[in-house]
């Protein structure tokens, strides 16, 4: 079977995501909304486990980080000093052959003259800033006192609820706080399907240090942040590590890693780790003539911690994930008819669903009630799915689709009648290899538990 090009593998990842369930367009029977996705039932699922291993490996599993669940709403004054309101915004041009809006610092150049990537036109009108925020008003008047904005980011509030997660936490430096949450950015041009979106959701920690402990915790990071990936089924070789020139960074960076994972559509951005130093502390300490300072109490110093930031993008890392899972495959059935076989290979632990249970026969009440009774007793521990529709073949393609790691057959050997010794035994068939074994009913949530975690 021929490879397919870059672009025609992701047409078929996206038309999987709508077929299957994973991702809808925002608003689709009005004609969608431009850079907003839904994510459906088995899209939820795939980002509530990205979420909750992402919250146990930086939360649960540490002694030195804390969570947080800040607004999304805040006062103004937040975005005032923390320098979003003047500078966070890009320079926009629009193309006047096409009507086409971009960003000037994107434009792809050729024989020394920047060019529209829709039309190929070169009528373009000057850049311009064009803030990314999206503006809002509190109250029952809009006006400028009453403005505020949808967060651009989640970090902002974790740092001014900094002293009071210190003095509630009774944390010592080197401590963390970790969030994740919706932000909200206003992008000239939304592209590769929920990589780059208007609505998203981070997961951020802001780790707290002493100066001297800035540049080690900086790589600290950056090698745990590439266990996490490797953890959740992320392909190594296609996961980059790129060190940010200093010409590149923000001013008060003093260094910034970016992990970038190979999309079908070119490298990308999947976090990014920065060592912020102290200069958001010591913008809010200013601005609002609150202390932001931490008291050491072995060396008796007085000082605002820096700060290191792992900050990923959870549409993003689920966009990873799909895109690594991917796969086709030729297989001959028992038949000796070939076809292709579409299955997403997720790591079993971020898989959506983690078992299918089938009786063989829908028809059959001792089967179908073993299914059932198999059912009740995995459903408190883990996403099962059941299904007594169709030849179990096509069941088993239907979870392959999903990326359903195993699936579980209730047939006549799990009700003794052809071998006795294979009484209360299913087969268990294995997603990726599509090896299948006998496993005894009572062992079943042990064995797939050890898989799953």
């Amino acid at each position: 079977m021929s490879t397919p090009t870059d672009s025609q593998l992701m047409e078929k990842i996206v038309s999987l995501c709508k077929r299957r369930g994973f991702i809808f367009q925002s608003s689709e029977i009005y004609g969608g909304l431009n850079g907003c996705w839904d994510y459906g039932p088995l899209g939820v699922e795939l980002k509530r486990n990205l979420k909750d291993y992402w919250w146990r490996v930086m939360v649960r599993e540490r002694d030195d980080v804390v969570g947080l669940d800040g607004s999304i709403l805040m006062n103004r004054a937040v975005w005032k000093a923390s320098g979003h309101e003047e500078t966070f915004s890009d320079p926009m041009v629009d193309c006047r052959t096409c009507k086409a809006r971009m960003r000037a610092d994107q434009l792809p150049e050729k024989h020394g003259a920047k060019q529209c990537p829709n039309c190929g036109g070169k009528d373009l009108t000057e850049p311009r800033p064009f803030n990314l925020m999206f503006e809002t008003y509190m109250g029952a008047t809009q006006d400028e006192s009453a403005k505020t904005y949808l967060r651009p980011e989640t970090a902002q509030s974790i740092f001014v609820q900094f002293k009071n997660v210190l003095d509630t936490a009774r944390k010592k430096l080197p401590f963390g706080i970790a969030q994740i949450g919706k932000a909200f950015r206003n992008e000239i041009n939304p592209r590769n399907f929920t990589f780059r979106s208007r609505e998203f959701e981070q997961m951020e920690l802001e780790y707290f240090c002493r100066p001297e402990q800035g540049i080690a915790l900086l790589d600290y990071w950056r090698d745990e942040r590439l266990k996490f990936y490797d953890d959740i089924g992320l392909t190594r070789e296609k996961l980059h590590v790129l060190e940010v020139p200093e010409n590149e960074r923000a001013f008060y960076s003093k260094g910034t890693y970016d992990i970038e994972y190979e999309f079908p559509f070119g490298r990308q951005e999947l976090e990014g780790v920065a060592y912020r130093t102290d200069y958001d502390l010591t913008q809010h300490q200013n601005a609002s003539g609150k202390s932001l300072d931490y008291f050491d109490e072995e060396t008796k110093q007085r000082f605002v911690p820096h700060v290191i930031e792992p900050s990923a993008g959870v549409d993003r890392t689920v966009l990873a994930l799909i895109c690594n899972a991917y796969d086709e495959e030729t297989v001959t059935d028992e038949k000796g008819k070939t076809e292709t076989r579409i299955v997403l290979r997720f790591h079993p632990r971020m898989a959506p669903v983690k078992c299918g249970v089938f009786p063989l026969l829908k028809n059959n009440e001792l089967l179908v009630a073993k299914a059932r009774a198999i059912l009740d007793r995995l459903r408190p521990h883990m996403n099962v799915f059941y299904d007594e529709t169709g030849a179990i073949g096509r069941r088993y393609r239907r979870q392959d689709e999903a990326g359903t790691p195993f699936g579980i057959t209730v047939d006549f050997e799990t009700l003794g009648e052809k071998d006795a010794t294979l009484l209360d035994t299913v087969t268990l068939r294995h997603r990726d290899s599509m090896a299948q074994e006998r496993v005894q009913i009572s062992e079943l949530l042990d064995f797939i538990n050890a898989r799953i975690r």
